[in-house]
């Protein structure tokens, strides 16, 4: 009885709810039954004569200015719902109608109705769109000193914005600090100096917390036993402080790489010091993990400064001592840097056993992994590819491997391609990207574009064939194909991450919303209304006048458009023997 009384209540609910729905069309026909019913009492015939009337005795001017003031108005509206729909990606007047117009006129959320089965499902869907939109660490980002700083010297432009700045922030936060910094003065120092916005700032905390770590060292040579003067140097420094001046100080790469060195002496013997203490209690475990962090950031570094520098099979072999020796650490994405330097060194049989190890389906994708693959598949039979050919004979099977491993990854990244065929201009990669969006597209293609440049038709496999994935995904974007549906959220992200001079690309292209549309067509049609009644006052009063008598006058149904074009000649006084023929054309 209870299920059956519930049933008969949601039952009940849905038919109200459906006829809240409805119930704006029977209140429109009621509103025009009782204005058919009353007409006589409120005179409606007389009070459209004498509209009519009024509305004859205007002259042009009235029109004239009617028609300009209504294309100015429009035209502002358009002006403010273009800007807006460029800054936030939709339309004005449709967000305020979804939001405010929709639930005074009865509209109802269909997820409402969903049961819990499809619930969850749209729960899972909603956490992997969340995943997807994670903005992540750059694992070839630059060093702000020796590259990103030369650029706004040379060209007086900031590449990064302050919201990539401030995720840095956070990251050094994260690595480089622990709870128990303030036990050692010139950590506290560099714990302040991370969530510093200024510059300089930073620079001369680092400073000081060498100085200080240099002060402390003096002073207890003489309390340590048999202390002799050698032993000042083997005192820990600070190397969270050497990174930061490596960093942002140093002016060139070798600058950097030297003081790397120094900050890698100091972080390992805290590393050391820390892995003999981490199993006495929680604060040395953190301590430990801290120091663990720190080490690795800093022979990543040096890896990356050695291929700057052009020893690329040295920062092959540390990239590879560094992923053994810590197996664990994939936050870094150690192998992403290894992919390019062996790209470099042109060791495609390495580089295939990388992408065995990181291209499985349950470890997380990235354009680097994807763009790679495709690569080695497309420098099998890029070198004979032709369009022409391919057409009269089809495709064999490893030119068919080929164009899938690059649809793949063009379903995966699709602003990719036109940064390699260098269809748009590249910028310096920020230090965050967003796997997915323009951001990763850049900082890919920043690297690895000499790499496709250097493999004989490679990018002209991929000008033939990437746009063939989009006949493939479907649309709109519900589902993928080989990847979970293209995240709605890229866009706005990017924004975030890259210059205000940068042209951030968009995937799907967004479509006009129709109220754009509407205000363009409606600013079109009054401006030329306007220019015509300006030009041609008389003829435009004359049908403005035919216009008016039709939808108000008491017989408009007996009007026809012979009766228009008579009275449009009358008015005129055009000659009889023309009048048959004007009628006729």
């Amino acid at each position: 009885m209870a299920e059956a009384a519930t049933g008969f209540l949601e039952q009940l609910k849905s038919c109200i709810v459906w006829s809240w729905t409805y119930l704006w069309t029977v209140w429109f026909f009621i509103v025009l039954f009782l204005v058919y019913i009353l007409r006589v009492p409120l005179k409606i015939n007389d009070n459209l004569s004498s509209v009519s009337m009024f509305l004859n005795t205007l002259t042009p001017k009235f029109y004239v200015a009617l028609t300009g003031t209504s294309s100015l108005i429009s035209g502002l509206i358009l002006i403010f719902e273009w800007w807006y729909f460029r800054k936030y990606g939709t339309s004005f007047i449709e967000q305020v109608s979804v939001s405010h117009l929709r639930p005074l006129l009865g509209g109802v959320d269909n997820n409402s109705s969903n049961n819990s089965n499809s619930s969850n499902g749209d729960s899972d869907s909603n956490r992997q769109s969340v995943s997807e939109c994670k903005v992540w660490r750059n694992p070839l980002n630059l060093f702000r000193g020796a590259e990103y700083n030369r650029y706004t010297w040379v060209t007086g432009r900031e590449p990064l914005t302050y919201y990539d700045m401030n995720l840095s922030a956070q990251d050094h936060q994260t690595f480089f600090t622990c709870d128990s910094d303030h036990l050692r003065p010139a950590d506290a120092i560099m714990q302040k100096a991370w969530r510093e916005r200024n510059p300089q700032a930073r620079i001369s905390a680092a400073h000081e917390a060498l100085e200080i770590n240099e002060i402390r060292s003096r002073v207890e040579v003489p309390l340590i036993a048999s202390s002799t003067i050698w032993e000042i140097k083997l005192l820990p420094k600070c190397a969270t402080a050497y990174i930061l001046l490596a960093e942002e100080e140093a002016t060139t790469i070798a600058e950097a790489e030297k003081l790397f060195k120094q900050a890698l002496k100091a972080g390992d013997g805290c590393y050391r010091r820390s892995q003999q203490l981490q199993h006495h209690g929680s604060q040395y475990e953190a301590q430990h993990r801290r120091d663990t962090n720190v080490l690795v950031y800093i022979k990543r570094r040096l890896a990356m400064c050695a291929r700057r520098l052009g020893r690329t099979r040295e920062a092959v072999k540390m990239m590879r001592d560094l992923m053994k020796e810590f197996p664990l650490l994939s936050m870094f994405n150690i192998h992403e840097n290894l992919l390019e330097a062996l790209l470099e060194l042109q060791a495609y049989a390495d580089v295939q056993a990388v992408l065995a190890k990181y291209d499985d389906i349950s470890l997380p994708k990235s354009a680097t992994i994807c763009y790679t693959a495709a690569l080695l598949k497309a420098r099998a039979v890029s070198d004979k590819f032709s369009p022409e050919a391919a057409s009269r004979r089809g495709l064999s099977t490893a030119e068919m491997n080929a164009v899938e491993a690059i649809h793949r990854a063009v379903e995966f990244n699709p602003h990719v391609p036109k940064y390699l065929l260098e269809m748009k201009s590249l910028i310096l990669p920020p230090e965050h990207i967003l796997k997915r969006g323009d951001s990763e597209a850049i900082a890919y293609a920043f690297f690895h574009l000499a790499h496709w440049k250097r493999v004989e038709g490679a990018l002209n496999l991929l000008h033939c064939t990437w746009e063939g994935t989009f006949r493939m995904i479907p649309y709109p974007l519900e589902k993928g194909h080989l990847f979970y549906p293209y995240p709605i959220c890229t866009e706005t992200a990017d924004r975030e991450l890259l210059p205000s001079f940068h042209e951030v690309s968009v995937y799907p292209k967004k479509e006009l919303p129709f109220f754009i549309l509407f205000t363009a067509g409606l600013c079109s049609f009054t401006a030329m209304l306007a220019l015509l009644t300006h030009q041609f006052p008389e003829l435009m009063g004359v049908f403005a006048k035919a216009m008016i008598d039709i939808f108000c006058s008491a017989e408009f149904r007996d009007w026809n458009c012979k009766s228009i074009f008579m009275r449009v000649e009358d008015e005129l006084e055009i000659p009889p023997a023309l009048q048959s023929q004007n009628f006729q054309n």
